[in-house]
């Protein structure tokens, strides 16, 4: 997993939780890379479970809803950082029917190494989508969260659901309905 992952997961925590959290999930997570983090480092994703297990604990928030927390958080990391991206789609659909043909591609090419999830759109219409997620980290409350950001950068507004397809939550069916 890609170090502003974990960079900015630590970001969010400090600002929301303080310093003496941050300090705390490191000092009682089982990381390799000692908690030391740059953005363009790679690092195991397995760090990542055993930091926000660890916060889950501290600060007594479920799991994913921490994962859905800090993919709002990401969204604004995503924004400023990329802002080019997001001025390339008129509607938040057609952002996110691009993400494998376009976003992806994108990404691969500065992170090469980079896992990323899959995004198959099943349906499209100019109102709504449905699409599959799959991703071995079953991050989809993170997917989530983009989703729901996305429609709220383009100032419009949707309903998204979800089903996962699978218990590990690896393959997660989102159905997104514009509101008119």
């Amino acid at each position: 997993m890609k170090g502003i992952v974990f960079t900015e997961f630590l970001e969010m925590v400090e600002s929301t939780f303080g310093l003496e959290t941050v300090d705390y999930i490191v000092e009682n997570s089982d990381l390799k890379s000692e908690g030391v983090y740059t953005s363009v480092g790679t690092y195991d994703f397995i760090e990542m479970v055993n930091l926000i297990t660890k916060l889950s604990e501290k600060v007594n928030i479920p799991v994913n809803n921490l994962i859905y927390e800090y993919g709002k958080y990401f969204f604004n990391v995503l924004t400023n950082s990329y802002p080019e991206i997001f001025k390339l789609y008129n509607s938040p659909l057609n952002l996110l029917s691009s993400i494998e043909s376009h976003i992806h591609v994108h990404v691969r090419k500065i992170y090469p190494e980079a896992e990323l999830p899959t995004f198959e759109v099943l349906e499209e219409t100019d109102s709504n989508m449905k699409m599959i997620y799959k991703s071995e980290r079953a991050m989809y409350m993170f997917a989530l969260a983009l989703i729901e950001k996305t429609f709220e950068h383009y100032h419009d507004k949707a309903t998204v659901s979800y089903e996962k397809l699978n218990e590990e939550g690896t393959k997660v069916k989102f159905e997104i309905e514009k509101v008119v």
